[in-house]
């Protein structure tokens, strides 16, 4: 019998995206790869825990859950955590950013300047730039005014990121409209935290590093993973958490890594198979975005 995996996700560098593996393993990935894995039969998925901690108790969670932890253990990772603004007296640099998902979609954030774009990878920004750098308090500061000034969110929903994928607009200049136009606006409201340094509209396009340039259109999603379940299907893009995986009769399905996490997993043979839980995927109707300017 092969051995099993417990997965810990997908991890993005310089070097693209790999999936991370209890123990420290990490599987590249590339467009084409066969990506086929099986949850191992009578299994259960436990929680992850927290702060690179184990879960004490090993306690069972849900399979539709992205946290993949128990309320005990997100609690504690909440708790140290600057994206939910629980830390304010880190020392280290922040930048502050512009991302861009598809049209009408753009976003602030905050990550701090020893981790570069990783974050944008994370999150599957198509298109971002730098807008400020300074301490955290200082970036806080700026997020908080383009939210109430120009109200642009700090949040977008990794349904609706995936919902305009496969409709991006041809061009990288289009696709670095908005960035720019709001990085203008941006720059120079009044209130601008003192000890924020502006820095310089340079939009970089992720499209490449996501494989979305020719992305087929999308048939499903995985809503959750299931004892005994299978995925089998050749790799298509990757995006933030999501695989975009070509299975039989060349659909593509989105497997979010996050709802892998937490179970056992054990390679397969053959391309095409599909046995897990998938609802239908309907791409979005790209508009501007409301009231943001």
């Amino acid at each position: 019998m092969a051995q099993a995996w417990r997965c810990e996700g997908l991890r993005w560098s310089a070097d693209g995206p790999a999936l991370a593996w209890d123990g420290g393993r990490r599987s590249a990935l590339t467009w084409g790869k066969r990506v086929a894995f099986e949850v191992t039969e009578g299994g259960v998925r436990t929680c992850v825990g927290a702060r690179g901690y184990a879960c004490p108790v090993r306690a069972v969670v849900p399979g539709r859950s992205t946290g993949a932890r128990c309320e005990e253990c997100a609690r504690l990772d909440r708790a140290h955590s600057v994206a939910a603004d629980t830390i304010a007296d880190d020392p280290r640099p922040y930048h502050v950013y512009l991302a861009w998902f598809g049209p009408g979609m753009v976003k602030v954030g905050i990550t701090a300047l020893e981790r570069g774009s990783a974050r944008l990878l994370e999150q599957g920004a198509v298109c971002f730039t730098w807008l400020g750098v300074g301490p955290l308090m200082a970036a806080r500061r700026a997020e908080e005014l383009l939210r109430a000034a120009l109200r642009v969110p700090d949040r977008i929903p990794y349904g609706t990121k995936r919902a305009v994928r496969s409709t991006l607009p041809a061009s990288a200049a289009e696709r670095a409209a908005e960035v720019e136009d709001l990085h203008a606006r941006a720059v120079a409201l009044p209130g601008w935290p003192e000890s924020l340094d502006r820095e310089p509209c340079q939009p970089v396009d992720h499209t490449g590093v996501f494989g979305l340039a020719e992305l087929p259109g999308v048939m499903g999603e995985v809503t959750e993973l299931v004892a005994g379940g299978v995925v089998s299907g050749l790799l298509a893009a990757a995006a933030g958490p999501d695989l975009h995986v070509e299975v039989g009769g060349g659909g593509v399905v989105v497997v979010d890594t996050r709802l892998m996490t937490g179970w056992e997993l054990v390679p397969v043979g053959g391309v095409g198979e599909l046995t897990l839980p998938v609802r239908e995927f309907r791409e979005r109707q790209v508009t501007a975005q409301d009231g943001l300017f």
